[in-house]
């Protein structure tokens, strides 16, 4: 009885251990889209990486120590969720764009702070969330309601 015992308390440790474990970057680089966001402005033009994977989802930025102005990353979930997202081992400050399945923008959490804990939540089921420098979306006059096109919600931006 002792020798089960010890293997199930070794087999909890070492679940306990795997579950803390850093995540794991993508085995390769992501595939990347142009993003565009209608604005008062005009267009707001990004290139970013698509993270559609439970494994590059979990990873996201993390350890990153630049984003190209015009750069970023969304998640794209496949269909409406609620989701929460954290900043650990995230070395930049982020705006967290939470967008809804048909392509417009339900809220943005901006300037998350780096390496923090705390839980950033979407406020309705969203099919993605765009992560972008922190302070873009006030700079760009990116708000809630704007439309976001992307072959992702079936409204792409066809080139000029």
């Amino acid at each position: 009885m002792r020798s089960v015992v010890f293997l199930a308390a070794t087999f909890l440790a070492f679940a306990a251990t795997a579950c803390a474990a850093d995540p794991q970057p993508p085995a390769k680089p992501l595939p990347r889209t142009v993003l565009v966001i209608d604005t008062p402005a005009g267009e707001a033009k990004f290139d970013v990486e698509v993270a559609a994977d439970w494994r590059s989802q979990e990873y996201g930025l993390m350890n990153r120590k630049h984003l190209a102005q015009n750069a970023g990353m969304i998640f794209d979930f496949r269909s409406p969720t609620m989701t929460s997202f954290w900043m650990k081992n995230t070395l930049i400050p982020l705006d967290m764009i939470f967008i809804r399945e048909d392509g417009t923008i339900s809220s943005i959490a901006p300037d998350a702070v780096p390496m923090s804990l705390k839980s950033i939540k979407s406020v309705e089921p969203v099919r993605a969330v765009l992560e972008i420098n922190g302070g873009e979306s006030a700079r760009l006059g990116i708000a809630p309601g704007q439309v976001v096109h992307n072959a992702i919600f079936g409204n792409a931006v066809r080139p000029h």
